[in-house]
């Protein structure tokens, strides 16, 4: 496996016509292995998926991102969900063939993080424990509603939100009680003062790193918790605040 400050480019084919772009980190002897889809409009590059990842990968997990074809073609307009699904699934084949033997996490940034909740609930993903979404997309921004819920309603495994109180795409008014109808299976982890892209208002004292050290720092920790058969709860919720 590749040193923890460096990152691996991987090739993912789709299909026998199609393939996509990976990288993968991962430090000596990693507990499980995250699996993380970039948001609509930024490929697995950004600066935030960066961070995060060298966060994980700090603390004893392993890291496959990955891009969605429309991003490897240069097109802004997101692939339509058959195919978006179809590359969560060939990533997280990818993934164990990467790291065998260890449990997965899956999920992503936004856009990233819905596609692989879709396709977990269509066809649970090979070897995932846990969705992980950073800044999942509840409803257009403006157009407030749980319409995009009911899949779900429909996971069995651990799913950790970790959202920003202000993100345009998930009031917390929502948001909070769908979390609760999801019962110990889900964790809701609020970033106070957080957009959608979790930069955080000024007057908070807090910097975009520190932003994106918490939010690794959450995920690994919560991932310990899935594994050890426990979920941290409001623990955790009050570690990001």
């Amino acid at each position: 496996m590749p040193p923890p400050s460096q990152s691996k480019s991987v090739t993912i084919p789709i299909d026998g016509r199609q393939a996509v772009s990976g990288l993968f980190q991962a430090p000596a002897n990693p507990r499980a292995c995250c699996v993380l889809a970039h948001g609509a409009g930024a490929g697995m590059r950004h600066a935030l998926l960066e961070a995060v990842s060298a966060g994980l990968v700090e603390r004893g997990l392993a890291v496959l991102r990955y891009q969605f074809p429309y991003i490897e073609q240069g097109s802004k307009r997101p692939d339509p969900p058959r195919v978006a699904h179809a590359t969560v699934r060939a990533a997280a084949i990818v993934a164990t063939r990467l790291t065998p033997g260890l449990p997965l996490f899956a999920g992503g940034k936004s856009f990233g993080g819905r596609m692989t909740l879709q396709a977990q609930a269509s066809d649970p993903l090979p070897g995932v424990r846990g969705l992980v979404f950073l800044g999942f997309p509840l409803h257009p921004a403006g157009r407030p509603s749980v319409d995009r819920a009911e899949h779900l309603i429909a996971i069995r495994i651990p799913i950790l939100f970790l959202q920003g109180t202000r993100d345009a795409f998930a009031q917390m008014d929502l948001l909070r009680p769908l979390v609760t109808r999801l019962g110990a299976r889900a964790t809701l982890a609020p970033v106070e003062e957080a957009n959608h892209a979790f930069h955080v208002l000024a007057r908070t004292g807090r910097t975009d790193a520190q932003v994106r050290a918490t939010l690794s720092r959450a995920i690994a920790d919560w991932a310990e918790a899935v594994l050890a058969g426990s979920l941290p709860g409001e623990q955790l919720a009050r570690r990001l605040e």
